[in-house]
């Protein structure tokens, strides 16, 4: 694990959440199943398998010696989740986590929730696809944006404060929308944004009538039985995109799931929703370089090929 401890040597404080080492990717034999993230003011490191008490301490080690070095006045606080088939844990090895914990990132605030449950709340890889929403918005005039799988709703946040009129946000977790409209409340968005605790599947009607869209957001989960299997379901949804869309729109898919290339997308796109015209794919952060991108983050952006009127 020593890229990893090389990595926390150089890493440097900031305001905003983000990656600070990515072994997933496999550019570091040896690492591949370790990421160390950053909450402010707490770190989080991930590991796929477990972890043995010498290689925690290494861990301390370095986070305890670069925190000195760093900010001597702050406590150190980090987080060790384990997400080992059979071995699952959540376990604060230092300090404190703050309650309720807010992060942000390029100035917008989100509530997360590093101590329960595998996902945090808040997905530091996605953070080009928000860049892009918050440069695109303010070119249509009273956008209406249509985000599902919206998770805790962090298109949403960026779409209205980039200018949206409106915003529908879908997902089947109630907790997860709860968080979401926390996150506007953050942000001192209180309206415009509406929220569906529905499975996407049986609420196309109401999707429906709240469109036409200049902009979809699609960022299911891969994998979630009883809920979305993207070799079976993504296609159901582009079947719907292009009568959703208003013409000139622009469509992000998202698809974070390393047995799946942007063929999988692209080749459906083709036949479900010819209408729409592939424009490219989105990079990921530097950080979360792959050495197969194929395997990596997919965002990729369409756009309707019907003239605006």
């Amino acid at each position: 694990m020593q890229a990893l401890l090389d990595a926390i040597a150089t890493l440097e404080h900031g305001p905003d959440v983000r990656r600070i080492f990515h072994g997933r990717g496999g550019r570091y034999p040896g690492c591949e199943h370790l990421l160390l993230d950053a909450y402010p003011p707490v770190w989080v490191l991930t590991a796929f398998e477990p972890l043995d008490d010498a290689q925690l301490q290494a861990v301390h080690a370095a986070l305890a010696q670069r925190q000195q070095q760093l900010a001597p006045e702050q406590p150190l606080s980090w987080v060790y989740q384990c997400r080992a088939k059979g071995a699952q844990e959540t376990r604060l090895m230092a300090g404190e986590v703050p309650e309720p914990h807010v992060v942000q990132e390029d100035g917008t605030r989100y509530r997360v929730h590093v101590l329960r449950g595998q996902n945090h709340g808040f997905f530091p890889d996605m953070a080009e696809g928000r860049r892009w929403v918050r440069s695109y918005i303010p070119s249509v005039q009273r956008a209406r944006v249509l985000n599902l799988f919206a998770y805790t709703c962090a298109f949403s946040v960026v779409a209205m404060q980039a200018g949206a009129r409106q915003v529908t946000n879908v997902d089947m977790s109630h907790g997860a929308l709860a968080i979401g409209q926390q996150n506007h409340q953050l942000n001192g968005i209180n309206q415009g944004a509406g929220f569906l605790a529905h499975d996407l599947f049986s609420t196309w009607g109401k999707v429906s009538r709240a469109g036409p869209y200049d902009l979809i957001v699609v960022d299911p989960p891969s994998y979630q039985k009883g809920s979305f299997i993207a070799t079976k379901d993504y296609g159901k949804v582009m079947r719907r995109l292009t009568d959703l869309l208003m013409p000139g729109g622009h469509v992000l898919l998202c698809l974070n799931a390393p047995e799946l290339g942007t063929d999988f997308l692209r080749g459906q796109m083709a036949e479900l929703a010819p209408q729409l015209e592939f424009v490219h794919r989105l990079p990921n952060p530097p950080v979360f370089a792959d050495v197969d991108e194929e395997r990596a983050l997919k965002v990729l952006l369409y756009r309707s090929t019907e003239a605006l009127p």
